[in-house]
C-alpha cells in the first residue's frame, strides 16, 4: 500500500498516477480517505489533550474532591468514546488505503489495455511451421503422455495427467530453471502451499484475485496461487538487516487457480488450468538495489528461453494493463507456431515498498533507521505454458517431439518422445 504520510502531503501525485492508471473510478476512494484521515487525525488531538487533562487530574496528591471526581470519569468516557470513533474511521482509511494502487515508474508507457504495450526486444526467428502443427493436447494424448479424460473424470475440466517422459520433462524444466538460478546466487525454497487471509491481504488485493483462488472449506486457509505470495509474507511483521539484502529465493511449488481456458480444444491443454508447477524469483532488496536485480531477474529469463531456443517478446506493460501491485512489469511472450502469436509465459514485477507495507517488512540501515524494503518477483518458469511451447515448437511431422538440448541431461539422456518412455 502506499504511505500515508505521501497521500498527506501529495495527494495530487495520487491522483494523477490514478489518471494513468486510467483508474478514475478510485478517485472517490481517495478522497474518502483524505476525509477520514482528517477525522481521524482531528479525533487523535482531541484524545491527546483529554488525556493530559486526565494525567493532570491523577497529580492531584490531596484527596479528589467530588466534583473533580466527576470531571475525571466525564473526561475517561469522552475518550473512551471518541477512541470508538477512531477505531471506524482507521478501519476505512485502512480499507481505501489497502486499495489503491502503487506509483507507476516514469518508464511505464501510456495506454489503455494490452494493445498499447511496448515491445521492447524480439530475439528468435517467429517463423510461420512448414507442416501443419498438431494441438499440443492432442499430440500428448497420441503419444500417451497425457490423459485428459480421466483427470476430468475425478477432479473436472481444467485438470491432467502427466504421464511418462512427458513427467519427466515438466521436472526437467524445473531443474533447468533451478540450475541457471543457482549461479545467480538464489536460494532455493519450498514454501507452504496454503496460506492464511492475513498475509495474503498483505501480499494482494483479495478483491481483485479471492475469485481465482481455492480456499480451504470451515478454515482460515487459501490454496497458493504462486509460490510469490508465500515468499512475500515470509517475512510479515519483521525487520531485516541492511547488510543481509538483497535476499533471493527460487520459489519451488504447485500453483493452484480457478481460471480456465476457452472451450474445445483449448479444455484438453495446458495453458490455463487449474493446477501447475512453477519456479519462481522473489527478491527482498533496498531502494538503490532494485533496478539493477528487475533488470537481472529480467535477464534470467531471457537466459532461459534463449536455452529452450523459443523466440520470444520482452514488453513493456502499460499504464492500464499493469495491475496494481507492480510499478513496473515486463511480460515475456513466447511464440507459439501453431496460433502464429505470442502468448504470455512470463510477468517481472517492480513492487518497489507497496508490497512490503502492506506486510510490514522493513530493514534496519547502518545508521539505525528503519525503512520498509522492496520485493520484486518474476515467473521463471511456469511448467504448463512452457509445455504446450516445447510440444509445438518442436513436434516434428513424424508425429513425435524432439527434446531441447538444454534439457536432454535432465532427461536421462531422451532425445525425443515417440510415445511410452521404454523400461
Amino acid at each position: 500500500m502506499l504511505d500515508i504520510n505521501l497521500i498527506r502531503q501529495n495527494p495530487g501525485l495520487v491522483e494523477e498516477n490514478l489518471a494513468k492508471r486510467h483508474n478514475s473510478e478510485k478517485v472517490a476512494w481517495l478522497k474518502g480517505l483524505i476525509k477520514k484521515d482528517k477525522q481521524w487525525r482531528f479525533l487523535k488531538q482531541e484524545v491527546d489533550v483529554l488525556r493530559q487533562k486526565m494525567n493532570t487530574l491523577s497529580d492531584v496528591r490531596s484527596k479528589p474532591s467530588p466534583a473533580a471526581i466527576k470531571t475525571a470519569k466525564d473526561t475517561a468516557g469522552k475518550i473512551k468514546e471518541k477512541e470508538s470513533e477512531m477505531v471506524k474511521l482507521k478501519e476505512k482509511v485502512d480499507y481505501y488505503l489497502m486499495r489503491l494502487p502503487n506509483l507507476l515508474d516514469n518508464s511505464v508507457p501510456f495506454g489503455k489495455d494490452d494493445s498499447e504495450n511496448v515491445v521492447v526486444k524480439k530475439t528468435g526467428s517467429a517463423k510461420k511451421p512448414a507442416f501443419p502443427i498438431k494441438h499440443h493436447g492432442q499430440l500428448a494424448v497420441e503419444l500417451d503422455i497425457a490423459d485428459f479424460e480421466r483427470a476430468v473424470k475425478i477432479s473436472g475440466n481444467g485438470f491432467f495427467y502427466l504421464k511418462g517422459a512427458l513427467a519427466m520433462l515438466d521436472l526437467a524444466l524445473q531443474r533447468y530453471a533451478l540450475d541457471i538460478l543457482l549461479k545467480k546466487g538464489f536460494v532455493p525454497i519450498q514454501p507452504p502451499f496454503l496460506m492464511r487471509r492475513k498475509p495474503y491481504e498483505g501480499v494482494v488485493s483479495l478483491d481483485d484475485f479471492e475469485s481465482v483462488m481455492y480456499r480451504a472449506e470451515d478454515e482460515d486457509l487459501y490454496l497458493i496461487a504462486t509460490s510469490e505470495h508465500p515468499m512475500a509474507a515470509m517475512y510479515q511483521d519483521e525487520i531485516l538487516n541492511e547488510k543481509d539484502l538483497p535476499i533471493k529465493y527460487a520459489g519451488l511449488s504447485a500453483c493452484f487457480r480457478k481460471e480456465i481456458g476457452k472451450h474445445g480444444l483449448d479444455e484438453r491443454g495446458f495453458f490455463r488450468v487449474h493446477q501447475f508447477n512453477k519456479i519462481e524469483q522473489f527478491v527482498f532488496c533496498t531502494p538503490a538495489q532494485s533496478q539493477k536485480l528487475f533488470e537481472e531477474i529480467a535477464n534470467n529469463s531471457e537466459t532461459l528461453l534463449k536455452g529452450l531456443k523459443i523466440p520470444f517478446e520482452k514488453v513493456n506493460v502499460c499504464t492500464g494493463d499493469i495491475g496494481s501491485i507492480a510499478a513496473k512489469k515486463y511480460d515475456f511472450n513466447g511464440w507459439s507456431p501453431r496460433e502464429e502469436k505470442y502468448i504470455e509465459l512470463m510477468s517481472c514485477s517492480n513492487c518497489t515498498d507497496y508490497q512490503a507495507r502492506r506486510l510490514g517488512i522493513r530493514y534496519r540501515k547502518k545508521n539505525g533507521k528503519k525503512v520498509v524494503v522492496f520485493t520484486l518477483n518474476n515467473t521463471m518458469v511456469a511448467t504448463t505454458r512452457m509445455l504446450r511451447i516445447i510440444i509445438e515448437t518442436y513436434q516434428t511431422k513424424k508425429g513425435t517431439i524432439k527434446i531441447p538440448t538444454v534439457l536432454q541431461k535432465y532427461m536421462n539422456g531422451l532425445k525425443e518422445i515417440k510415445g511410452k518412455v521404454k523400461k
